[in-house]
């Protein structure tokens, strides 16, 4: 195991609040911090944004028009308080969305809000474009090294040379726990890691996994 001791390396994940695969990658992300020297900071991407103009089911369609608001108020959270907050905004989000199952609103963005100690005021802002530039800033940051025919999650991470390595993924559930997450971390930076890898996937048989 590596040891926690040493200087943490800065890792970024890009999440969709709506998404279950990402709110599942953040757990284990959470979980990694705990076994090996990295410290993550989260950011906003919108599937939403991503989805414009592409033809989709009907279905998915009205899940995208609903899934403008928690990106806004994501958004409209870090640009009042700092990045820094979105580690404990989109978990109160998250436990709502996936663990209660309740219902995308300005009631949910207002209780989240209010979990994280931040303004439920600006649970206005799912309803508002005013800040729809950040959005699509920090959504491009994301997800250009890793282009537009991936989605949620995406990470950031050092590469064995200290460069920069970006990479849809993992999906995994249930999120592992303890040196089980940290066994993962290190396959996954193996993998990313190694020049001209590009995918490595099965069919899964299981949904999220929410414990």
């Amino acid at each position: 195991m590596t040891p926690v001791s040493e200087t943490p390396s800065s890792v970024g994940m890009w999440f969709d609040p709506l998404c279950p695969w990402a709110w599942m990658t953040s757990r284990w992300l959470l979980e990694v911090e705990k076994v090996r020297p990295v410290t993550v900071d989260f950011h906003v991407m919108s599937l939403s944004v991503l989805n414009q103009g592409r033809d989709l089911p009907e279905q998915y369609q009205e899940l995208m028009a609903k899934g403008w608001g928690p990106v806004r108020v994501c958004i409209a959270a870090a640009r009042k308080y700092g990045d820094h907050v979105l580690r404990d905004l989109y978990t109160a989000l998250g436990t709502r969305i996936h663990l209660g199952k309740e219902e995308l609103g300005p009631e949910l963005y207002a209780a989240a809000l209010t979990d994280a100690g931040l303004d439920p005021a600006l649970a206005a802002a799912a309803a508002e474009t005013v800040h729809d530039d950040l959005l699509v800033e920090s959504h491009n940051a994301g997800m250009k090294p890793v282009g537009t025919d991936v989605g949620t999650p995406v990470i950031h991470a050092p590469g064995p040379d200290g460069e920069r390595i970006a990479f849809f993924g993992p999906v995994v559930t249930p999120a592992p726990k303890g040196e089980a997450a940290g066994r993962l971390w290190d396959g996954v930076l193996l993998v990313a890691g190694t020049p001209g890898f590009y995918e490595l996937k099965r069919s899964r048989d299981l949904g999220p996994i929410f414990d």
